[in-house]
């Protein structure tokens, strides 16, 4: 329950609720809206923040933000969880939105996102970096003024032979890939709860994928 204690002008305050806001982190997965694209391999980031919503059986609502977002908690944790309702390259507005609603700053912001240098399957965690050709990725650091958020990188592969890597990641994973894509989904939801709950360095240790 929330402890409530009175202020020098004798109104209630939640004291636990507000110090929980401090902690409050975004975790938002990236793709693209639609039926259309919702199995597509660009559509990963999607994929694991929807496993964390159905964790919890929580339900996404609609945000002003351009955003579907699920407000619950990870392991005692408070997360907003999204999915930008904008398409993959104008990521980085809705996020930077969603941030200065919920006073979130970049620190505390995840983002999980597909990954072609990383074989499918693997995982790679870090906080920063540039954004490799990532269209999501360069909206959101161009949004959030800085790229100092966490990436959980969750690896596609490259594309067969001379195939355009746009077209690659605009299609669904084959048939081989969804036998084991469930499993990978929830290592990856597993992988954001540790960052949460352990920090990062503890989920690199656990999730990283060696090169």
């Amino acid at each position: 329950m929330w402890s409530w204690w009175r202020g020098s002008n004798g109104s209630g305050v939640r004291k636990n609720e507000d110090m929980a806001e401090t902690e409050r982190w975004l975790v938002v997965g990236l793709g693209n809206p639609g039926p259309t694209y919702a199995a597509n391999r660009h559509n990963a980031g999607f994929m694991v923040v929807d496993a964390l919503a159905r964790a919890g059986n929580e339900r996404w609502k609609s945000h002003k933000a351009r955003a579907e977002v699920v407000e619950t908690r990870l392991d005692g944790t408070p997360v907003v969880l999204a999915k930008p309702r904008t398409y993959m390259n104008l990521s980085g507005g809705p996020t930077a939105a969603l941030s200065a609603f919920y006073k979130i700053p970049v620190e505390r912001i995840i983002v999980v996102h597909d990954e072609l240098d990383i074989d499918f399957g693997a995982l790679k965690l870090k906080r920063g970096g540039g954004s490799g050709g990532h269209n999501g990725l360069k909206s959101l650091t161009a949004s959030l003024s800085g790229p100092d958020y966490v990436r959980v990188r969750f690896g596609v592969g490259r594309p067969p032979g001379r195939m355009d890597a746009a077209a690659f990641v605009l299609r669904d994973f084959s048939s081989t890939e969804r036998g084991e894509l469930d499993l990978n989904v929830e290592r990856a939801a597993d992988a954001v709860r540790t960052v949460l709950t352990d920090g990062l360095d503890r989920a690199q240790n656990i999730f990283h994928t060696a090169a």
